[in-house]
């Protein structure tokens, strides 16, 4: 059982909601935000890291629907997409609750630093997709990314599914160099894909997994308020200091899970 949380603990998991949701919008690894900040407050990590997929999923909608401009026209995408992706995502959730919880306590830090790599890296995949759509003539590649992405976007969910940082980054890297399009076109699907993934291991979360509420609504309540603001400086904001940030915490919570 959780120990009893302090109203200051309270209010920095109320911030750190707010944090998430809006980087999770602009970028992505907002859980990076919100993991440590859960189990500082005494949560053991598959509760921790179970309260934060939980509380997410309103943020990841509030994202999606504030990019709804960008969601004209792709539905079909959405859809297939999507998809694959629940599937990966409900498998990630199966994963987390079968395998022991030492063996997520042994995976988190490595996952956390893969993550920060990723974080790291997602610049030069923007860079590259240029690259290589200015290069690249109208009929080269698969219009909506092929086999390639449908595999790529199973994995990644699957890994959302069960841990989820940097999962929108990942979604990121993989459309924006499988598919030619506009960048917040991308962005906007990886919102949409993040809120089914998150969901639906929301949803077996629900009935089988231990989870602190207190921690659930205060971050569902903060992801969705930065949700909105995610999406309003996300057209505007360079993420280079929200990536900064994440790539901090996200070193201090290996620290601590390296620790305990």
């Amino acid at each position: 059982m959780a120990p009893p949380v302090s109203i200051w603990e309270s209010l920095a998991v109320f911030a750190a909601g707010i944090g998430a949701g809006t980087i999770n919008t602009i970028v992505g690894s907002g859980t990076l935000i919100t993991f440590p900040v859960l189990l500082a407050t005494g949560l053991p990590p598959v509760t921790a890291n179970v309260s934060n997929t939980l509380g997410l999923v309103p943020g990841s909608i509030s994202g999606a629907i504030g990019y709804r401009k960008e969601l004209r026209g792709q539905r079909a995408r959405i859809l297939r997409l999507g998809a694959v992706s629940l599937v990966g995502g409900c498998a990630g959730a199966v994963l987390l609750l079968t395998l022991p919880s030492d063996s997520f306590d042994t995976i988190v830090p490595v996952l956390i630093g893969l993550a920060l790599v990723l974080v790291i890296l997602q610049p030069r995949l923007a860079k590259a997709l240029r690259r290589r759509q200015d290069a690249a003539g109208s009929d080269t590649g698969h219009p909506d990314g092929g086999p390639a992405l449908l595999t790529g976007m199973l994995f990644s969910s699957a890994y959302g599914g069960y841990f989820g940082a940097a999962q929108g980054v990942l979604y990121l890297g993989l459309m924006g160099l499988l598919l030619r399009d506009d960048l917040q076109r991308i962005n906007a699907v990886k919102n949409v894909i993040a809120a089914m993934v998150n969901g639906v291991a929301a949803v077996v979360f629900l009935f089988v997994a231990e989870f602190d509420w207190t921690a659930v609504l205060l971050i569902a309540v903060g992801s969705t308020i930065g949700g909105q603001i995610g999406a309003k400086v996300g057209r505007r904001l360079p993420p280079t200091a929200l990536r900064a940030v994440i790539v901090t915490v996200g070193i201090l919570a290996i620290v601590q899970l390296l620790v305990r």
